[in-house]
């Protein structure tokens, strides 16, 4: 995992778009975000019980997996968004960025490859891609059945409970 501020260039999102300036996890952690090195899939099944979840699934995102949609999913994982439930990300293959908004409505961008894995808070705004090698595979947890409903960025999502509860938890402007 490498964390930093993303440098708003224009191009390609799949590209690093590094600024150069380093974020931390400590400062990662402040978000809600948290990260863990996990070599070991018992390690995640110990961290699932922990936090009560019961189901998993294995994503797999590349263009030889899901075909002429590949660009448009990407697309779709990289609007801004929102979950009303806690999103953990497990890295088993490949390599990808999830960005997440600062406390100022920055991007920081986090580069994710095999044995990374990512806790992201409900409420919290962030986007998904992969990296220019368009290949990544995942497992999604899932506290209930299997689910995965963004919520776009937008007036009507800013006053969502769940948005206003990070934004009070984490004591972020809105």
């Amino acid at each position: 995992m490498r964390a930093y501020w993303f440098d708003n260039e224009e191009g390609d999102q799949r590209l690093p778009h590094d600024s150069g300036r380093a974020v931390s996890p400590a400062y990662l952690s402040s978000l809600g975000v948290l990260y863990h090195h996990i070599p070991s899939e018992s390690d995640v099944d110990k961290l699932a019980t922990e936090r009560s979840y019961k189901n998993r699934d294995i994503i797999t995102v590349s263009p030889e997996k899901m075909g002429a949609i590949y660009e448009e999913k990407v697309k779709s994982f990289f609007n801004e968004h929102l979950h009303e439930d806690e999103e953990i990300r497990y890295i088993r293959d490949g390599t990808g960025f999830f960005d997440v908004r600062s406390e100022g409505d920055e991007w920081v961008r986090i580069f994710l490859e095999k044995d990374d894995l990512i806790i992201l808070p409900a409420g919290i705004y962030h986007r998904f891609t992969t990296d220019d090698k368009n290949y990544i595979v995942a497992m999604r947890l899932f506290k209930e059945e299997p689910k995965w409903t963004p919520l776009n960025r937008g007036p009507d999502v800013d006053v969502n409970p769940f948005r206003k509860e990070y934004l009070q938890t984490r004591q972020v402007k809105a």
